[in-house]
């Protein structure tokens, strides 16, 4: 009888060698596994230096065209045309009318320097040595500055705030006058000043407006705006002197602004305190540039158009698009000083009016001249 066989043995080797055999592929698998992925980081870097290549290679291309653009540019020798200068005309010179604008002189206030800590100093003898200045400031720039015009007269406008009035009572108590020994010293003063630009260009044309510290009232009034104010009476009695001289036209309207026309320029004048504001970081830009909106359309409805708005009152001078501004004779004072203003030098402003161009040459006039104002 045959004994059984053992079988152990059989039955135990096959899974092991089925677990080898499926470890060993598994390791395979994860080695295949690695060797993509290490192939696809490599591909990945690939494309990524072939794309710097391609870039540095446009950015050659590019640097070469620039290279032989610069090249070219090198070997360009120009040759000029041969001009000639343009002859001068047998005619007479270009023709032109000047304006001087004359404002917020304030005569007869004190400015100490003291309180402006010594950039300016202001009372009657200094304010007489500015007038002078002023007058032959502005002869000086139109003979000499602005040379190859015939100067058929000149136009003087008058801007307002010649006095600086009662209308505070710190003016009261320091102003150097009362307002009627002011307005009979300084008519006198006014009338040299006319008298001497009519002497030098002739024919002159004056047109005043009012300023606001001329007034009589505390608080600014429209109902007789004009007749109530002092300088409307400065112009008055200036004007009466001169009655008899042909030389002289004058415009005094009854209303606060006015138009001035020379040739096909028309300029608006008015004082310039109806504008309010100017306490930004903007400066007197944010209330003109509104104001003259304004004024703007108003006239547009009056059918009386204008050109360009000559302002006083903002003691700076200043040339925009279509606006003059007037600085002052006073100069830095003591409201100034303590309203953190940028300083100014006492300036009025001049320009010429020409037929062709309009309004050409601003220029201020320095009316300031320390040494001979002693100090």
């Amino acid at each position: 009888m045959k004994k059984p066989q053992n079988r152990s043995s059989t039955t135990t080797s096959a899974p092991n060698t089925t677990f080898k055999q499926y470890r060993k592929e598994n390791e395979q698998v994860e080695e295949l596994r690695r060797t993509a992925e290490t192939l696809s980081r490599q591909l990945s870097k690939a494309k990524f230096q072939l794309a710097d290549v391609s870039r540095l290679k446009s950015d050659n291309e590019a640097l070469q065209s620039r290279v032989d653009l610069l090249e070219r540019i090198d070997c360009i020798v120009p040759e000029p045309p041969k001009w000639t200068q343009p002859k001068a005309s047998k005619g007479a010179l270009h023709q032109g009318m000047p304006s001087l604008l004359l404002s917020d002189s304030h005569w007869d206030e004190i400015v100490k320097l003291e309180e402006v800590e010594g950039v300016n100093k202001y009372d009657r003898e200094i304010a007489i040595l500015r007038l002078k200045k002023t007058l032959s400031g502005t002869i000086d720039v139109l003979r000499n500055y602005f040379s190859g015009l015939k100067y058929e007269g000149m136009t003087l406008l008058l801007g307002g705030d010649h006095f600086s009035g009662n209308i505070h009572e710190e003016l009261q108590q320091t102003n150097e006058d009362t307002i009627y020994g002011s307005l009979d010293f300084w008519s006198d003063q006014l009338a040299a000043f006319i008298g001497s630009l009519a002497d030098e260009f002739g024919k002159l044309h004056i047109a005043g407006v009012v300023g606001n510290h001329g007034r009589n009232t505390r608080k600014p009034r429209a109902k007789l705006r004009v007749r109530d104010n002092l300088d409307w009476l400065l112009f008055r009695i200036v004007a009466r002197a001169f009655k008899d001289d042909p030389r002289i036209t004058w415009q005094i309207p009854e209303s606060a602004d006015c138009n001035v026309k020379l040739y096909n320029t028309t300029y608006r004048l008015t004082h310039g305190d109806q504008f309010r504001g100017g306490s930004g970081i903007a400066g007197m830009l944010s209330p003109l540039m509104l104001g003259s909106y304004r004024k703007t359309r108003r006239q547009m409805t009056l059918k009386n158009l204008f050109e360009w708005l000559v302002i006083c009152h903002w003691h700076q001078y200043w040339v925009g698009k279509g606006i003059i501004v007037n600085g002052s004779l006073k100069g830095y004072d003591e409201y100034s000083y303590l309203s953190n203003f940028d300083f100014e030098r006492p300036t009025q402003a001049v320009w010429v009016t020409t037929p062709e161009n309009g309004m050409t040459f601003p220029a201020g006039i320095f009316a300031d001249d320390r040494c001979a104002e002693g100090w």
